[in-house]
């Protein structure tokens, strides 16, 4: 078998932040932009190096990019182009393990509960 690829770059400072990714972090899947020329071994490599996690799957997926048009002038012919291609990897991981998405203050009330406590504090003055 060939050696993994080592210098390819990944954009996994953090994991997509969207609606669906999120729902998919229910069930252990994260979800990762990389390069187009990225393999899922060097994928699930750089996923346990950077996060100290065990990965168990790798799938990806291309994402065409969309058609735009585009002129070069007011009475030019206009012409199309397309966007570039991107690619994303959704990573499962181990069963108890997990990547933490956003950052959460730890071992602070939450604003609900500040505001509940100053009420409180209120009616025992009084």
């Amino acid at each position: 078998m060939a050696d993994i690829k080592s210098d390819i770059k990944l954009n996994l400072l953090e994991p997509r932040a969207t609606e669906k990714s999120y729902l998919e972090q229910t069930n252990r899947i994260y979800v990762f932009p990389v390069e187009k020329s990225a393999s899922k071994q060097a994928i699930a490599k750089m996923v346990e190096e950077e996060f100290k996690v065990a990965v168990t799957d790798v799938r990806t997926l291309t994402r065409k990019g969309k058609k735009t048009k585009f002129s070069k002038g007011k009475h030019a012919y206009p012409g199309t182009t397309y966007r570039k291609d991107k690619k994303y990897a959704y990573v499962k991981l181990k069963k108890g393990d997990s990547i933490k998405v956003f950052e959460e203050p730890e071992d602070k009330t939450s604003a609900k509960d500040a505001k509940k406590a100053d009420k409180n504090a209120g009616k025992e003055n009084k």
